[in-house]
């Protein structure tokens, strides 16, 4: 009995809002008779292709969905209607403080753009729609990246964007908004983190070098040794050498130059000389 007489309770209360609300529609039409020549600039509006107008009639929804892109018509002192932009909109985060897996403080800023793509939601769902998500955006953030290292961070930008991504276009699914790109902006380190990762690179690269010019000493050597083997092998090619070396320095203008001995020429003189016995 209660739930029957709480049901004939809510009709007879929706039929006394729709009679009240036809007795406002026809006293503002009969206001308006006056006003007859004026009725196309009090009743006719226009939206842009990017817009959508929501009608509220005496602060209830209009049913149906939002009107535009073009002309519409509303009812003048009852239908009020809000404009919503559906382009894409750009919000940027503002640097984040934020503690690491590993205990590094490091501050982020990032991107979020985003756009409505219904407009009642936007309007009867959330109160500033723009506004909530751009302080969801922030502590998305916050809490994506408090699960990464600092190396995960620096190096996997493209699957962080993409977690924010769908996570903000889960949380404001019900808010008519579409997240369409997360971008990373800017990772700023402490100053004595950036000193240590500097002097790190640095002898990094010291070690690489010293190891490069060890592998040419060690190519080098090989290389020495191969010619001392030929020249060994062939006598003919040291002399071959020798009437190099002089015909490169006969070129240059020097005012000394130094001939030097064949071996073999100085072991002769040597034999030749007698030894005197002490």
């Amino acid at each position: 009995m209660d739930n029957q007489q709480s049901g004939n309770r809510a009709e007879d209360d929706g039929q006394d809002r729709n009679i009240c609300e036809y007795v406002y529609i026809f006293f503002s039409l009969l206001c308006m008779l006056p006003l007859l020549p004026l009725i196309p600039v009090l009743t006719l509006r226009t939206v842009q292709e990017y817009e959508r107008a929501v009608i509220f009639r005496l602060g209830r929804l209009v049913s149906g969905e939002a009107k535009g892109p073009g002309l519409f018509f509303i009812i003048p002192c009852i239908d009020e209607f809000k404009r919503v932009d559906l382009r894409t909109q750009t919000y940027d985060i503002p640097p984040q403080e934020i503690l690491t897996k590993d205990s590094v403080t490091v501050a982020v800023d990032a991107v979020v753009y985003y756009r409505i793509q219904n407009a009642i939601s936007s309007l009867t769902n959330v109160e500033n729609v723009h506004l909530s998500t751009g302080l969801l955006a922030q502590s998305t953030l916050r809490n994506t990246l408090g699960t990464k290292s600092l190396a995960e961070i620096l190096s996997q930008r493209d699957e962080i964007s993409d977690a924010m991504q769908a996570s903000l276009d889960q949380a404001t699914d019900p808010w008519g908004v579409k997240v369409e790109r997360v971008e990373l902006k800017d990772v700023r380190l402490p100053v004595q983190l950036q000193r240590a990762m500097a002097a790190e690179a640095e002898a990094d690269k010291e070690a690489k070098a010293k190891i490069i010019a060890a592998q040419g000493e060690q190519d080098a050597s090989k290389a020495l040794k191969h010619a001392a083997d030929v020249i060994q092998d062939c006598p003919a090619a040291l002399q071959l050498r020798y009437l190099q070396t002089l015909n490169s320095v006969g070129s240059k203008k020097n005012d000394t130059i130094i001939f030097p001995l064949p071996l073999e020429l100085l072991r002769t003189m040597m034999r030749a000389t007698p030894t005197h016995a002490h």
